[in-house]
């Protein structure tokens, strides 16, 4: 595919959303991206949520439904691929919604971008970033920032970012959830993907001025767009009140 063919990957930030909101809007999103010219990544926080994947494990989810509701926190089942996952405020939650039928029709290579895409938008902080063998998301050595060896005999690795994704027919959904300045002690309740071994941690816990997910947005559309060869399209916000399809078809075509 020639540079002037690539897709247009256009953004949105939707500000502080519920899960089940969202999830139906992904639907909606990856019918329309099957005739649209472009690809669409919606950028956004979750109020306090835990999804349970479609490799969820009971045993993973440590507190009751009614306890967890008392605090605010809900629990929703969804079909992304994984296990347990934890989300709230502070975490810079992105679902790129994209028709890999224009590009590489490969999961791994398209989980590897976004796992890669993650580790550009952290890079500019100092943090080096990259995969674990055997586990899932994004690892950083919390005892040296600024190097990542990629092996179990890291220093002490910690997860800052999780990956779950669901494809049909080449349609994209779902994505990453990326630990800027969370509350880390909500991921008490849970065993994060399932690792009970290695501590989760976040951007914020590991330097000062940590920005916040609206602030890394435009970098995420711009590391997403580049990792997975498609050109940066517009960048939109829609944060204040309801979203839904026909306003993403009037801001985007």
């Amino acid at each position: 595919m020639q540079a002037s063919e690539r897709r247009e990957l256009h953004a949105l930030w939707l500000g502080t959303r519920p899960y089940a909101e969202v999830y139906d809007l992904q639907v909606e999103l990856m019918e329309y991206v099957k005739t649209a010219d472009h690809d669409v990544v919606l950028l956004l926080e979750h109020e306090p949520c835990i999804t349970l994947g479609r490799g969820a494990h009971a045993e993973n989810l440590l507190a009751p439904v009614d306890f967890l509701a008392a605090r605010g926190i809900s629990v929703v089942n969804t079909n992304r691929g994984g296990d347990v996952t934890l989300h709230a405020p502070g975490q810079l939650v992105a679902y790129p919604i994209v028709n890999l039928n224009h590009g590489h029709k490969d999961v791994r290579r398209y989980v590897k971008a976004l796992t890669a895409a993650m580790g550009d938008i952290l890079e500019p902080f100092g943090l080096v970033s990259g995969e674990l063998p055997g586990k899932v998301g994004l690892w950083v050595d919390t005892a040296n920032l600024g190097q990542w060896t990629g092996t179990e005999s890291t220093g002490f690795p910690a997860k800052i970012a999780a990956i779950g994704v669901r494809i049909s027919r080449w349609i994209t959904m779902h994505g990453f959830a990326l630990n800027l300045v969370n509350d880390l002690g909500l991921f008490q309740w849970i065993v994060p993907c399932g690792i009970r071994e290695l501590p989760v941690t976040s951007l914020g816990s590991l330097i000062d001025g940590a920005p916040n997910p609206r602030a890394v947005a435009p970098a995420a559309q711009l590391a997403l767009a580049q990792r997975l060869n498609l050109t940066v399209g517009r960048f939109a916000e829609i944060s204040d009140k309801p979203v839904s399809l026909a306003a993403i078809t009037a801001l985007f075509g």
